[in-house]
């Protein structure tokens, strides 16, 4: 899949990839009030040419009212309003659709905590060139993580395995959310069929890509941990991954023991 360094090991010899085009960074937000704005800043900073759409949860801590604030003071910056909390997967669902009829070629998963370091964005954009989808990796060599309690860590590479083995997928950072998409590549994954939220949502996206034999790229990225305001990690959420990823893995392997006879 890749040497973990950003270089394509499978890519195809004979295959030519188009220019990325307009890259649209979707900052999925409920209650980051304390967050968005420096991470609005940071992304502008390092990709100037990027826009930026935060899709809010109506979070009653009014970080929405804040992105449009934002907004306002930047033509590069729009906001996507959503009725409640939907989750993750949802939020970004919903940003892909308003990215790809906007005619944006590339669209990036980014946290508003400053868990992903906008900085880092160039290196994935630069992988894109010569792939299908970039994930920014925790677990291949150069990727770490910082101020994380070892049983975050433990859970996390865990999920990864278990999902790498299980789906037969060859990524490290299975669930990762740092990711940058083709819109070719978006738009060949059956996006309508994603039900899929938080850590299964990245599990989900990743085996589809790799069912559907795009190239994929890892590169090492530094996950932070948020400084300000609360996690969104919750026990749902881990009982879901483990849930689908399990049928998923096991759906798989019966329909080639069906295939076989």
């Amino acid at each position: 899949m890749n040497d973990g360094d950003g270089t394509p090991a499978a890519q195809d010899p004979g295959r030519r990839f188009g220019p990325l085009g307009d890259a649209l960074v979707i900052i999925p937000t409920y209650n980051e009030a304390e967050n968005i704005t420096t991470i609005v800043s940071r992304v502008r900073e390092a990709v100037p040419e990027a826009h930026i759409l935060v899709a809010d949860d109506n979070s009653p801590d009014g970080t929405g009212k804040i992105a449009d604030e934002l907004a306002a003071a930047d033509k590069q910056v729009q906001v996507l309003h959503r009725k409640g909390k939907e989750g993750l997967g949802a939020a970004y669902l919903a940003g892909f659709r308003w990215g790809l009829e906007r005619g944006f070629g590339v669209l990036v998963e980014m946290d508003a905590d400053g868990s992903h370091q906008p900085e880092e964005l160039p290196r994935l954009l630069t992988a894109l060139k010569s792939a299908d989808l970039v994930l920014g990796s925790r677990w291949v060599p150069g990727g770490r993580v910082v101020n994380w309690p070892k049983g975050r860590e433990f859970i996390s590479r865990g999920g990864s395995l278990y999902s790498r083995v299980l789906l037969d997928v060859p990524i490290r950072d299975v669930t990762g959310g740092y990711r940058a998409f083709r819109r070719e590549t978006l738009e060949g994954l059956g996006l309508e069929e994603v039900a899929s939220q938080g850590y299964c949502f990245q599990v989900d996206l990743a085996r589809r890509a790799v069912k559907a034999g795009y190239h994929v790229v890892e590169v090492p990225i530094t996950f932070v941990e948020r400084e300000h305001g609360d996690s969104k990690m919750s026990r749902d959420i881990l009982v879901e991954a483990l849930w689908r990823v399990t049928t998923w893995g096991v759906g798989e392997r019966v329909s080639r023991v069906r295939r076989r006879r």
